[in-house]
């Protein structure tokens, strides 16, 4: 491992000989206390005064679309039903250009800011004035799988490690007893990708995130528990089982210590001790009151999932979590009823209308609800997508298809500035021409928010100092408070 600022370099030998005192000093106690001093610790080291302490990301798979969401297009409403490329030779990703669609929902100001938003977010709306919104961000790709790596790891390619990945390596943890990165899938399943999506790439394995399922409160993280009713394993025969584990694969590692996959389950094994004791406490959702209940819409057939999971985020943030991801959607199939993300070629408001309802109940209540706690100020909540929608109709139906060159990505909380805008599409919404912003400027911006200087948190790897922004990315200044 390697920072490029020497003062930050951590002395491999201390570690060790820490490691070895504790460990031979109270066996699987001593293991356990260690696992968690290391999950405190910084690689990095703030470089400079942070404004936020944590991280939640709303990650909204399938692609959705900026010109009926975030982006007002006046123009491309006057020129709806009009040939969107009268000379065809356009070729969008799946399909040949249909007319010009203005926004399926009625767009209006909120707020002191005066900014647009769609009617679909009616409660986002409400908090318009604690968000920065990013109009210009564009993609590589127009493919769901290599554009969701790309705005999680900074590559189209699989195999770099995730933003949680990145920022828990550079700034550790600030809870002994929860994972310092957790993601709560979409119930119906994983996002394009997978798990890859959150995976440490070839950071140290600790580093990959630990998946909840909000759907089980009980046993919120699969094979940490016994099954329901088996009575044969008691507290006590758990600890004395766990204690000879963790003799056996101290004995195991001291033969293999450049092994970090090794290293990394060994402190699995540790933290699943504790997590048979904190995960419980902190996924039950009924310790809530009645009214945050209600804010969060938890009873809601079609928002309560969501809700829940917004819900569950603000419960581990709060208990020292550092990042969360959230996923607003699964994998992109073909449509039952609705599409089961935003990926909407074939009847956008069909789709949109709902998940859109999902993301404003959801995300508007987990604002709210940092807010009030005293916790926003310190919490960066970013909402994302992978690429964004075309302005013109798939064929004749009412769905739109993928589109590369634009979309919409905002950021609320931990040192944003809420209320403004940042960068512009052209008149239809078709392509980034203003302050175009890649995911490497959306990273290195919340890296500066978190303390970290992007370009100076790194990790050598096959001959190359990597970093998640590549050889890219600026802070963006102009949404900074």
């Amino acid at each position: 491992m390697s920072i490029n600022d020497s003062r930050h370099r951590i002395p491999v030998a201390a570690h060790g000989s820490r490691r070895e005192f504790l460990r031979s000093a109270a066996g699987g106690i001593g293991s356990l206390a260690l696992s968690a001093m290391l999950a405190g610790e910084s690689h990095a080291g703030l470089h400079h005064a942070a404004k936020a302490k944590r991280v939640i990301q709303i990650f909204c798979p399938g692609g959705m679309s900026q010109v009926d969401t975030f982006d007002y297009k006046p123009e491309l409403a006057r020129r709806d039903g009009t040939p969107f490329d009268s000379d065809g030779t356009l070729q969008f990703f799946a399909s040949k250009p249909g007319n010009c669609r203005g926004s399926h929902w009625k767009f209006r100001r909120h707020g002191q800011s005066g900014l647009w938003i769609s009617d679909l977010f009616p409660r986002l709306a409400t908090c318009i004035d604690d968000m920065a919104f990013l109009y210009s961000m564009h993609s590589k790709t127009a493919l769901h799988g290599p554009g969701c790596f790309m705005m999680n790891t900074g590559f189209t390619l699989p195999g770099f490690p995730s933003m949680g990945s990145w920022v828990t390596y550079g700034l550790g943890s600030e809870a002994d007893d929860l994972p310092a990165f957790v993601v709560l899938p979409d119930p119906r399943g994983l996002p394009p990708g997978g798990i890859i999506n959150w995976g440490a790439g070839f950071l140290p394995a600790q580093y990959q995130a630990t998946t909840l399922d909000t759907t089980d409160p009980r046993h919120p993280i699969a094979d940490l528990f016994p099954p329901r009713g088996f009575t044969e394993v008691t507290p006590r025969s758990d600890r004395a089982g766990l204690n000879f584990l963790q003799q056996l694969n101290q004995l195991h590692r001291e033969t293999r210590p450049a092994n970090t996959e090794l290293e990394a389950r060994i402190k699995a094994y540790e933290m699943a001790a504790r997590l048979q004791l904190s995960a419980p406490e902190a996924t039950d959702l009924s310790q809530e009151t009645q009214s945050i209940q209600e804010l969060y819409q938890t009873e809601h057939p079609d928002v309560g999932p969501f809700g829940k999971q917004c819900l569950l985020a603000r419960r581990l943030v709060q208990r020292g979590v550092r990042f969360v991801q959230i996923y607003c959607g699964a994998e992109n199939t073909t449509a039952k009823k609705i599409r089961p993300n935003w990926d909407s070629h074939e009847d956008l408001p069909r789709d949109h209308g709902y998940w859109g309802a999902v993301l404003d109940g959801g995300a508007s209540a987990l604002l709210k609800d940092l807010k009030q706690q005293g916790m926003l100020d310190e919490t960066l909540v970013i909402c994302t997508t992978e690429f964004g929608r075309q302005p013109a109709s798939q064929g004749k139906g009412f769905g739109r298809d993928h589109n590369a060159g634009a979309f919409t990505a905002w950021m609320a909380g931990g040192g944003i500035k809420g209320g403004v805008g940042f960068g512009a599409t052209d008149e239809l919404g078709f392509k980034a021409i203003e302050s175009p912003t890649y995911s490497y400027d959306l990273h290195a911006t919340a890296m500066h928010l978190l303390g970290i200087d992007h370009t100076r948190l790194t990790y050598y790897h096959n001959g190359i100092e990597r970093r998640l922004t590549d050889v890219h990315g600026h802070v963006i200044q102009d949404v900074l408070a």
